[in-house]
């Protein structure tokens, strides 16, 4: 496709996110398997149905600009979950926490991209006059913002109990 007017571009970034979002879908019941943080276990299946209802309202805004949502496949977002793969492959030989760390620093990775993508798609579906459409993008990039935030908050723990258990095997080393 060429990318002759913003409304082209709107199209484009609507099926790069749509793409994202059905890759996030894939990966987030793993998450919350491995994750050993009962918050951070909630926190992902929460967004899970979350994500769900963001592909709903991508594919209403789609449907509403007569296109469909299948484009090619979002390789940021791609990149994104490949290195959350790996570092659910790690496996921590350690406390729990500290793989529970490395999955929120990945999965934050994945909201900040979200939070970019949405904010790029209101604005233009803002300066387009697609009122409807700016709506339920916001909504959904609200609601990364809160995901985010709520990470953040999980992590203020988890990284504490991280860092304690590199203390006591610090103390039991001696």
């Amino acid at each position: 496709m060429k990318l002759e007017t913003l409304q082209d571009l709107f199209v484009e970034q609507l099926k790069d996110l749509h793409s994202a979002e059905e890759q996030i879908l894939k990966a987030l019941p793993k998450l919350a398997k491995t994750a050993s943080s009962p918050e951070l276990k909630q926190a992902f299946e929460h967004h899970l149905a979350q994500t769900r209802t963001h592909v709903e309202r991508l594919e209403q805004v789609m449907e509403k600009l007569n296109v469909t949502g299948r484009g090619k496949k979002c390789k940021g977002m791609e990149g994104l979950l490949e290195e959350g793969k790996e570092t659910l492959e790690m496996k921590s030989a350690g406390a729990p926490a500290v793989l529970d760390a490395a999955i929120i620093a990945d999965a934050q990775r994945v909201e900040h991209y979200e939070i970019a993508a949405y904010g790029t798609v209101c604005t233009y579906a803002k300066q387009l006059g697609h009122r409807d459409a700016m709506d339920l993008l916001h909504l959904t990039l609200d609601e990364e913002v809160q995901t985010d935030k709520k990470l953040t908050d999980i992590a203020s723990v988890v990284n504490y109990e991280a860092s304690e258990a590199q203390a006591t095997k610090a103390r039991t080393a001696r």
